[in-house]
């Protein structure tokens, strides 16, 4: 009884410390996902639906914006450290405690509207350079398809600069991301669809699996209650399958 009581006691303790420890979610700017605007707060289908998942958990925690490559590489070597939205690739499903799914990432091939690049296949793209952001899972399935002309940018948003510079041909995004950006005019067309991967938190692996539980329950309500399909619906898009 003695020692059942001092077992329990210890892990309540530890759930204690876990509780308290503030948790660092890290992630990039990538409209209609994760929205920065000047002396806004952070919004977007990925942003809204973490705070939801968090606010009332009894988990302190604090999201931050920088650079893709960053915010994954904190997330795998940095204590109480998540981040999202992370594409659940097979190399990355060991090394991090996951909660799933935030989103589903369709991602396909765009060039500049009535550019010259003849592609309408995967094989027929690979004749071209073809830009991506740093660590932005999309790389590694480039260069497993063997592209040979691979050109990594900082992010998301200097990668389409580039694109538009006419310093790449190509560059791959999400399906959303790409209908937004038509709808707000963005002179770009689709070439072919380059792959497929459900989106969610990715935390580091010191995160106890008390809390990975306590977000996975939460984000699971969130998916039955229709309320991930209404925040999806609010930024204009429909919600995943």
């Amino acid at each position: 009884m003695k020692a059942a009581a001092l077992t329990i006691g210890m892990i309540l303790a530890a759930g204690q410390v876990v509780a308290q420890e503030t948790l660092q979610f890290t992630t990039e700017s990538y409209p209609p996902f994760i929205i920065q605007e000047p002396k806004q707060a952070l919004r977007g289908i990925s942003v809204d639906q973490v705070r939801e998942i968090l606010e009332g958990s009894g988990l302190d925690y604090r999201i931050e914006i920088m650079p893709w490559a960053r915010a994954i590489a904190l997330a795998e070597t940095q204590r109480a450290t998540c981040a999202f939205s992370a594409a659940q690739t097979a190399d990355r499903r060991v090394r991090f405690r996951w909660v799933m799914p935030l989103a589903r990432s369709i991602s396909i091939l765009v060039r500049r509207r009535n550019a010259d690049i003849a592609a309408t296949t995967l094989e027929e793209a690979r004749r071209f350079t073809v830009g991506t952001h740093r660590s932005d899972y999309t790389e590694t399935v480039l260069q497993k398809l063997k592209f040979p002309k691979i050109d990594v940018s900082a992010s998301f948003d200097v990668t389409l600069a580039k694109l538009f510079d006419n310093r790449i041909d190509l560059m791959p995004m999400s399906q959303d991301v790409y209908e937004q950006l038509r709808a707000r005019g963005v002179e770009i067309e689709k070439v072919t669809q380059l792959a497929q991967h459900d989106l969610g938190i990715a935390c580091n692996r010191s995160v106890s699996w008390q809390v990975i539980q306590t977000m996975q329950t939460r984000l699971n309500r969130l998916i039955a209650t229709g309320r991930q399909a209404e925040i999806y619906r609010s930024y204009g898009l429909a919600p995943p399958d």
